[in-house]
């Protein structure tokens, strides 16, 4: 229904909230990896992230928005940047100033520590640096990073908003070394916080965005108080502030996020619409609002007849003046621009919105344009028009799905005592998470192929040499599941997406997971269904090299909706369950070829979680069920595998356990084995695979390392549970360290055998 033009007030402020890192041919991913690999100066890598910079201003301001951050730079992740900042980095990297090659440690691993943990940054596929806090932490302020940024963009003439995550969100969601406390140590953060706000006062610092999305979440015990009297005395400096929330609703939070006295508050309209007026109620007389109602995090064009409603809604509460108009979170989670994709459908690219043209969305939105909002009313109706968004046949599928479609023929208990018997595996059996080094060469001939400088013929010929090199190479080292080592893929979910109906593909639509790694997430734009096989072909070739078990991999339904761009015009669930028969399908054709040991792997499991707990059940219900859905159809004697990582498991493991999956393999070197505990206290009665050394590093750690960590793994898990596997996939190592690191792990395992013989 179209507004009249007669009710548009004048122009809105215009604000972003942060801007992809990478650059719009990736230009700080290939800086990073040239100066880890030595082949770039840190001059060389600084200059790339200057120029990016200030390209990145640029166009922000040249687009119209009126706040334009700085600070949301980072060269690997805004939350080590933020201990860095204020002094807390972790102590067992030492204290003083942190050098580059200090900074990268933290993140990458060096010979002598671990790296930080990683885990998700809330229900996104963004992994951040856990903070470590214990009471040694030095809390000696170093602002430089932050203002020389604002410097910069000075130069350029752009006055920026500064983004700093609060110091809540950063206590919250670190953990305490040993046990320890983190919000005892508020009054010692309090007063880095207000040291930084002190040296940004004295730049003439007129607004700061202070990222506080925790308050979208249920907060603990003391954490209230703990905002009250950091907010206290962070609002006394001169500086106005714009508490800035997203991901979900403040909700219950509302109330202590009005106390805490800010100059604005930043809520998501897109996550949560139903918050707009009570939000706008609540706030104090002169508090802003910043309207946060263009996506984010998701690739489709705004609705501007919904946001015009609810900017002109605000509008009508509070004044004009005090409305912004801004996306509902940063754009990091997004592809920089739609220029260069020249190979989307019309049709489909003039329904798609990436940073750049978000941008435009938010200062046609904040000038009320008339042209703007004619021509995305004829391009939403065009969406809902398309009939190539709908398949009959596989609607018909999920309305007819039964009880017995979701659960495997027997328990755990009796399976397993027929895959034992028919697999003939040894106790603590060795295997890999599923690919093998991605190399150079590997990566030559597949952009020979897609370009048509190589033959199919030609290109599946260099797969089949690839794929027999690895088989062999796993048989030298001896493990014992052996897999075909995944050079056909491209990444885990675009490779399965491009045979399935209902995605779409960009060419450069990359976005940051975590440091250089940069994926590209497909489009789903309508019903998913598999018209052919997937992974039969390589995976059977693969087994007719070998006696030893090979294992199918696959990429779960859960997983392909949380790393694709989802369509959003109908339920997740309904997408998540289409996925879910395509790759049933997949499953029963890799069992029917002879393979007896199939993967499935949910990493984003948990990612998918709500941000408040009274909406998890029915979120894990259909997950679980999708899960169960792609793997339930197969025999007693297959064994079905999953696979997660970088996520913490304690709360779902009633979900975890739903799954119903033989074996997990999982994440837990750089923890110490420590969520294994968790697997204990509930139960857990099937097999886990605990990671025994991290794939992130070029490091190769020993076999003692590696048997101590099995040893911890004794502690708590019965000898017949345990799997002996790396953390992840192996596709960004090289070769010389991926058959060093396999090898120590192989021998680990046999050195846990001999000690376990008659138990």
């Amino acid at each position: 229904m179209a507004i009249p033009e007669s009710t548009y007030p004048s122009k809105l402020k215009t604000a972003n909230l942060g801007f992809p890192r990478m650059g719009r041919e990736r230009e700080l991913k290939f800086a990073l990896e040239g100066y880890w690999s030595g082949k770039r100066t840190a001059e060389d890598l600084l200059n790339v992230a200057r120029t990016l910079r200030a390209e990145h201003w640029c166009l922000q301001k040249a687009a119209g928005i009126d706040f334009v951050p700085s600070n949301d730079f980072s060269l690997y992740d805004h939350v080590l940047d933020a201990l860095v900042l204020i002094g807390a980095t972790p102590e067992r990297f030492g204290a003083g100033p942190v050098t580059l090659d200090r900074y990268f440690a933290m993140a990458r691993n060096s010979r002598e520590q671990t790296a930080m943990e990683m885990t998700k940054w809330f229900d996104t596929n963004y992994h951040y640096l856990v903070p470590e806090w214990s009471e040694g932490l030095a809390f000696t302020v170093d602002p430089s990073k932050l203002v020389a940024e604002l410097r910069e963009a000075r130069e350029l003439g752009i006055e920026t908003r500064p983004v700093i995550i609060g110091p809540l969100t950063l206590l919250l969601l670190g953990k305490g070394v040993r046990g320890f406390a983190p919000l005892t140590l508020l009054p010692r953060v309090i007063s880095a916080y207000r040291e930084v706000f002190a040296q940004l006062a004295a730049e003439d610092v007129a607004w700061v965005q202070i990222d506080e999305p925790i308050l979208a979440t249920d907060l603990p015990e003391g954490a209230a108080d703990a905002f009250r009297t950091a907010y206290a005395a962070l609002t006394e400096t001169p500086i106005k502030l714009m508490l800035t929330t997203y991901f979900d609703a403040i909700g219950s939070n509302l109330p202590l996020a009005v106390e805490l006295g800010t100059a604005g508050i930043h809520i998501d309209l897109v996550r949560a619409p139903e918050q707009l007026q009570t939000v706008a109620e609540s706030l104090k007389p002169k508090q802003v609002l910043s309207v946060g109602c263009v996506e984010g995090r998701n690739v489709w064009l705004t609705n501007f007849v919904h946001a015009t409603s609810s900017l002109l809604a605000a509008v009508a509460l509070l004044g004009e003046d005090r409305v912004i108009v801004a996306p509902s979170s940063s754009l990091l989670h997004v592809p920089h621009d739609l220029r260069s994709e020249s190979k989307l459908p019309k049709r489909l690219a003039g329904w798609l919105r990436f940073a750049e043209e978000k941008l435009s969305e938010i200062v046609a939105l904040g000038s009320f344009d008339t042209h703007a909002i004619a021509a995305n009313a004829e391009a939403i109706a065009d969406r809902e028009a398309a009939e190539t968004t709908v398949n009959p046949k596989v609607r018909s599928q999920i309305a007819s799905l039964e009880a017995k479609d979701f659960a495997r023929a027997a328990v755990y208990a009796d399976r397993t005592q027929i895959q034992r018997a028919e697999l003939g595996l040894p106790l603590f059996p060795t295997t890999t998470i599923g690919s093998f080094p991605q190399t150079a060469e590997v990566r030559k001939h597949r952009a020979a192929h897609k370009h048509g400088h190589e033959t199919t013929e030609q290109y599946e010929a260099y797969l089949r040499s690839s794929i027999e090199d690895c088989i062999r190479q796993q048989e030298t080292i001896g493990l014992d599941v052996l897999v075909h080592g995944e050079f056909e893929r491209n990444d885990m979910v675009e490779y399965f997406a491009e045979f399935l109906d209902g995605f779409a593909f960009t060419e450069n639509g990359w976005v940051q997971s975590y440091g250089s790694r940069c994926v590209k997430p497909p489009v789903i734009y309508g019903d998913v269904a598999r018209p052919r096989s997937m992974t039969v072909k390589w995976t059977e070739y693969a087994r007719s090299l070998t006696s030893r078990p090979m294992k199918g991999m696959l990429t779960g339904p859960i997983t392909i909706l949380q790393w694709s761009f989802v369509r959003n015009d109908i339920p997740r669930k309904d997408t998540a369950w289409q996925i879910a028969l395509a790759l049933r399908d997949e499953v029963r054709d890799l069992e029917a070829a002879g393979i007896r040991i199939i993967q499935v792997d949910e990493p984003a499991l948990r990612e998918g979680l709500p941000l408040r707990r009274a909406n998890w059940h029915a979120y894990l219900e259909w997950a679980v069920m999708a899960f169960r859905l792609a793997t339930s159809s197969v025999c007693n004697g297959t064994q079905i595998h999953t696979h997660m990582c970088y996520c913490e498991f304690d709360d779902i493991l009633p979900a975890i356990a739903a799954l119903d999956a033989d074996v997990i393999s999982m994440e837990t070197a750089r923890s110490q084995m420590e969520l294994l505990e968790a697997f204990r206290a509930h139960g857990y009665p099937n097999e886990i695979g605990p990671g025994v050394y991290d794939i992130h590093s070029p490091r190769v750690p020993d076999t003692s390392e590696m048997k101590k960590l099995l040893d911890l793994a004794l502690q708590v898990l019965k000898p017949e549970q345990i799997w002996v596997n790396p953390d992840c996939g192996l596709k960004t190592r090289t070769w010389p360290e991926t058959v060093a690191a396999l090898t120590n792990m192989c021998h680990a395992a046999a050195q846990l055998r001999a000690s376990s013989v008659g138990v």
